[in-house]
């Protein structure tokens, strides 16, 4: 989840060590993570499908910048695994630069856990109230595409989306199935303009004429049960917590 926040640190300081501090402090990126992972926050699922399961992806990113490339390419892929129930999410990522995270959502005691182990931070954790996400104003604009295709089976319409906001412009296309009744807050709150799971996203982010694209692909959807464990909000032995900077 962290990857996403990092788009915006090397935009503006082409720097590794701002991540960390985008993670607790940037309320716009919040709000790109409110869609670009909306099927990292289940709320409920209809009927019987999907309740309960796994679902694997993964994460690329390049840019047209030449420096900016060499960097994003030392990052590798980011591989993420999430872990769902009808009111628990658990979602781990995995890159060869920035380390790993784990966030554990739990609706019901609305708390959210962050676990990050990097090269530069050790091991830490943020534990804070879940808190529903606010609307995302007149800045994000999301239309219904022509495109349909087919991906791990499931039939999948394109969408498309626009923000610009604090000197950022976005574009993303979505492809989402509503094969998965997965229903989350963030997608909730487009209504009808965005119906169904995303599979895949296509995002390009341009700030003071530096483009980058980033590429995410689900590539797995299992239907099966997840120990109780997987959602403990309790820090691990070793991390110590991250203090507001």
């Amino acid at each position: 989840m962290r990857l996403f926040y990092f788009i915006k640190s090397v935009l503006i300081k082409n720097n590794f060590s701002t991540l960390q501090h985008s993670i607790i402090k940037n309320k716009i990126m919040k709000k790109l993570i409110f869609i670009l992972l909306a099927s990292f926050s289940l709320v409920s699922v209809a009927q019987e499908e999907l309740k309960e399961g796994v679902i694997s992806s993964k994460m690329t990113m390049s840019s047209d910048n030449a420096e900016m490339n060499s960097q994003l390419q030392m990052m590798g892929e980011t591989k993420i695994t999430t872990y769902f129930t009808e009111d628990r999410v658990r979602a781990e990522t995995s890159s060869p630069m920035s380390g790993e995270s784990i966030t554990i959502v739990d609706k019901q005691k609305e708390k959210v856990l962050t676990l990050i182990s990097s090269p530069m931070y050790g091991k830490k954790y943020t534990m804070t109230d879940y808190e529903a996400p606010e609307d995302l104003g007149d800045d994000i604009k999301i239309t219904k595409g022509d495109q349909t295709k087919t991906i791990l089976g499931y039939d999948c319409q394109q969408y498309n989306v626009t923000m610009k906001a604090d000197g950022v412009d976005m574009t993303m296309e979505i492809f989402a199935t509503d094969q998965i009744k997965a229903q989350t807050q963030e997608t909730s709150q487009f209504g009808d303009e965005l119906d169904g799971f995303p599979l895949f996203m296509k995002i390009n982010v341009l700030q003071q004429g530096m483009k980058m694209t980033l590429l995410y692909d689900v590539t797995e959807v299992k239907s099966e049960a997840v120990p109780n464990n997987m959602f403990d909000l309790t820090p691990p032995e070793g991390y110590s917590k991250m203090e507001d900077q």
